[in-house]
């Protein structure tokens, strides 16, 4: 990856904006997750709104992937291409979508429920929302990133889960992965200095069981080793002088 860079109030205002529209396709997906309709079906409707909204999606054709959303249900973790998959009740869905406007990227994540899920999927993926907002409490000037790390860790094993280790969360701007790379486990402490101006995007990957995974033939869906559920969470945030800014903030509660 290539040197941090900072963004200005200008470049991160059209982030606010790239960031609505993302969230806003989260939440079309969100809303679409139901028993009986395929992930393909879902994957077109994002597109759609995205492009509607003047942006582009950020993932279409992106290292060679050939959709507008990951979708990623039960074991998959991240990465799941959408398809003909029906989606059944009780799934779990992953929905990972990106918009880039006016050459700024929104990334954000969630995992939803089609129909009725059981206690303990409901369980996996409250905890996971939640340890999002435990790390980015430690989203400070003057911390570093290993600290929202350590606080995302924390959180998830207290709560008998696993975290996935071989994919991270990372800077977003102009591009999608930019530097830094932001695990979800480490020590506090370590890694680069939080600065105003940082725009990183905060991820959780939480495994029910094992947090080993491999990625199937297709070469990108990832999969959890012991085929138990996962589960996604991801905004894209901006370090300021205060409190971190939430900038694929959502009305519905950052669906």
């Amino acid at each position: 990856m290539s040197s941090i860079t900072l963004k200005s109030d200008r470049e991160i205002e059209i982030m606010r904006q790239a960031g609505r529209i993302t969230a806003a396709a989260r939440s079309l997906a969100r809303e679409m997750v139901t028993p009986g309709i395929t992930t393909a079906q879902i994957d077109r409707e994002v597109r759609r709104f995205i492009e509607k909204s003047g942006a582009t999606p950020t993932f279409l054709g992106y290292g060679g992937y050939p959709a507008s959303v990951c979708l990623s249900v039960n074991e998959e973790v991240i990465h799941g291409i959408p398809g003909h998959r029906v989606l059944r009740d009780g799934d779990i869905v992953s929905v990972d979508v990106g918009a880039t406007y006016k050459g700024f990227v929104g990334d954000c994540a969630g995992t939803y429920v089609a129909g009725t899920a059981s206690e303990e999927a409901k369980r996996l993926i409250e905890v996971t929302r939640q340890s999002f907002f435990e790390g980015i409490k430690m989203a400070r000037v003057g911390n570093r990133v290993g600290d929202i790390s350590h606080a995302v860790q924390e959180y998830v094993e207290k709560n008998g889960f696993g975290v996935v280790r071989e994919y991270v969360g990372h800077g977003v701007g102009s591009v999608m992965h930019e530097a830094p790379e932001v695990p979800n486990f480490g020590s506090a402490g370590r890694g680069p200095r939080l600065l105003k101006g940082m725009t990183i995007a905060v991820e959780p990957m939480v495994t029910q069981g094992t947090w080993e995974v491999r990625v199937l033939r297709d070469g990108w869906t990832v999969v959890t080793k012991d085929g138990k559920l996962a589960a996604h969470y991801e905004n894209t945030i901006a370090i300021t002088d205060g409190e971190p800014e939430i900038l694929t903030y959502a009305e519905d509660l950052y669906a």
